[in-house]
Parts: structure tokens; sequence; C-alpha cells
């Protein structure tokens, strides 16, 4: 154990300078969901290099290759990490900043991707050091509905072998960089899209009684949707619905012909998500109804919520202290974003944990999904470091 981790911290820094330029070149090349046509080829260029050849492509984009250890156990664990970016116009001037105008590596998935590869590379030099087979999964999509997992998952990516259990990363930047954050159980929340318009009549303002006010009908919708959650859903279930979007085209003097409206509900219980949704879309159409007008209440299902398997993550967490120290390894909080790695949740054992890169001192504190969110560099040597180890130690636990 001693030994492999000494190997594993000495291969972290001595590829360190060949996995940041990894990053540095992925971060200047960003691409959205989809169409990271260019990333599956510089991925597959790397892997060549480094004597791997023997890849699938899964989703056009998708990149997929077996690692075998020395001897077989019976033990396959997947390593998996998503390659798109965001529709976001990057505010950062360093010398890797996006060459791609409005697109951007804002949520760490260059730093995903790297850190695989860096992993990948620790893993073909220390076969000998684990029993079983790993397979790697560069992952397209993530940020974009329905989910490059759920596309995997049809594709068989959890088949011939089928993975016993997989392991994600995932930056954190709220962390400090050189610690890790792992949480057992529910973790993430499903994320789905509410969409609904109201149409009524439209009138002179100063007139109400010859229209049928969809402005002041959305608000009584608005309002009483929040009811589903407050007296339906079980208080020991977290859940949230808001409304960022409310559109309304009329003026100081005009009632519109319609509202729409957009907003997201999620929560950690999929019974409950299941029959929030026809609450919502029963109170809606059913409120419209009541005072003259009609709904149209749609709900894009999103992704769903993310568990951390409890026994598998405690291992891992074991493992991290091993690895880094106890005092580097910290407890997470539940985290209501959305993120597709909850399909594998869903599907075997899985463990999804934070990789720090705050850096107060560089000024490194801004947020995943904004235009001057970056990492503390050096979190690269542990965002490859430890995905080895947490990888190795599973197949011979």
């Amino acid at each position: 154990m001693t030994d492999t981790i000494s190997a594993i911290k000495r291969l972290s820094e001595e590829y360190y300078e060949e996995v940041l330029s990894f990053r540095r070149h992925l971060h200047s090349n960003p691409e959205l969901s989809f169409e990271e046509y260019n990333t599956a080829d510089f991925i597959e260029a790397k892997l060549k290099e480094m004597g791997i050849t023997d890849v699938e492509r899964k989703a056009e984009t998708g990149v997929t290759f077996l690692i075998k250890g020395h001897k077989d156990n019976g033990k396959t664990v997947a390593m998996r990490a998503d390659i798109d970016a965001l529709p976001i116009v990057e505010a950062n001037e360093v010398p890797y900043k996006s060459k791609n105008e409005g697109v951007m590596h804002a949520c760490g998935h260059d730093v995903h991707t790297s850190s695989l590869l860096g992993a990948v590379k620790i893993l073909s030099q220390l076969k000998d050091h684990f029993e079983g087979t790993i397979k790697v999964i560069f992952q397209p999509g993530e940020e974009k509905l329905p989910g490059g997992a759920s596309l995997l998952i049809k594709e068989g990516i959890l088949e011939n072998p089928q993975p016993n259990r997989i392991l994600g990363q995932h930056v954190m930047p709220l962390i400090e960089s050189g610690k890790v954050g792992f949480r057992k159980g529910m973790y993430m929340a499903s994320a789905d899209e509410i969409y609904f318009t109201v149409k009524g009549k439209g009138g002179h303002a100063a007139m109400p009684e010859n229209a049928i006010d969809p402005v002041l009908i959305t608000s009584h919708i608005i309002v009483a949707l929040q009811q589903i959650i407050s007296r339906n859903s079980s208080p020991k279930i977290p859940s949230v619905l808001s409304f960022g979007r409310v559109e309304a085209l009329g003026a100081t003097n005009v009632i519109p012909n319609e509202v729409k409206v957009q907003g997201t509900f999620r929560t950690y219980d999929e019974e409950w998500r299941a029959d929030a949704h026809k609450r919502m879309v029963k109170m809606a159409e059913g409120i419209a109804e009541s005072m003259g007008a009609t709904c149209e209440f749609n709900v894009m299902k999103g992704y769903p919520h993310l568990k951390n398997h409890p026994e598998y993550t405690e291992d891992n967490i074991k493992s991290a202290k091993e690895y880094l120290g106890e005092e580097n390894v910290v407890d997470l909080d539940l985290w209501l974003a959305g993120e597709d790695f909850a399909y594998y949740s869903q599907e075997i054992d899985a463990c999804f944990y934070r990789l720090g890169t705050r850096n107060e001192e560089k000024g490194i504190i801004s947020g995943v999904h904004t235009p001057t969110f970056d990492i503390d560099e050096p979190s690269l040597k542990i965002g490859m470091g430890l995905f080895a180890w947490l990888t190795i130690a599973e197949l011979n636990r």
C-alpha cells in the first residue's frame, strides 16, 4: 500500500507539467456539449502517445477503453471525466484564455479530462500494482440535456464488462486546493426545467372587466405552486421550486394576451419527483381554468438525483485519508445543482467526490459557471494522483 502511494505521488510530480499542458490546451480550445470532436481527437492522440490504441467512440465524441492489471480478479471499476464546455464569454486574462469566443471551460471539465489522462498515464505504468480491469470513460455532453451519461448507458457503457463501481471527480472552488470532499448517500439533486404559458385575453389596463388578465392568473399560479413543496412533500426530502423568468409583454396600460414562465424543480427522491410533476400540472391548469384562462404546462425532465453509495464512498474516504492525510479530507453538504453522473449512480455503485481548487492568495475564488472561473493548477497533482489511487485501492480491496 505504502509503496503504491509513493509510486503514484512520484509519477504525479513527474507528469505534472505534461498534464498541465493538457489542461491549458483544453481550456484554450473548449467545445460545447456534443460538439467535442477536436477534444475527442486530442484525447485519442494523447492516449496513442501512451501506447493506448484500442479505444472506442461512444455517442460520437465519447472515448472509452480498458486498462487491465497484472491479474484478472473479476472486478471492474469505471473512471469517468466529462469533456464539454459552457456557452460563456471568458473574462480571465491568462495565456490559456479560450480561443473560441463565447465558449469557456467554466465548470472545470478541462481539469477533469486532463486529470483522467494523467491518471491513465500513471495506471499504465503501475499495472503490476493492481488486479482487475479499469474502464475509462471520457464522456461528452454533461452540460446539456439529455446528458451524455444517459446516451452512453443506452449504448452499453456499463456492459462488456460491467463495472462493479464507478468513480468521478469534480472541481470545487469552495474547497482549498490540496483538499478533497466526500458525502455519503444523496448528494446532488435532480434538475427539471419548468415551462408554462398562461393564455388569457388582453385589453386596456383601465378596463380589466373586458379582459382575462394572464398576469394576475400567473401570479396566483406561481404562489400556489409553492404550496406543493411546503405541504405535499415530506420535510425529510429537500426540494426547491424557483422561477427565474416571467415574460408578460404588456405595458403600464396594456394587459397582454399571454404570460410565459420558466423555472426549475429540484429534489432528492424519484417517486416524489414524479408525483410533484403531476401535481404541478394539475394545479396550474386548474387555477387557470377557474379564472377563465388556459395554461400549457410542460416539465422537461432533467437528470435524476445523484446518490453516493455509502459503503463505497466510506471506502474512498479511508483511501483518500491514506493518500492525503485526514486533515485534507472534508465532509460535503447537500448540493442542489444537477449532474448527469447521477445516471450512473442510479445503475451501479457510484462515488462522486470534489477536488479543491481554491487559492485565495492567488485570487482564485470564482465559482463554477462564471466568466472568471479558474483553478489553482497544482491541484492537478491530486486530480490525477488521487483518482489513480482510489481506483487501485478499490480493485485490490
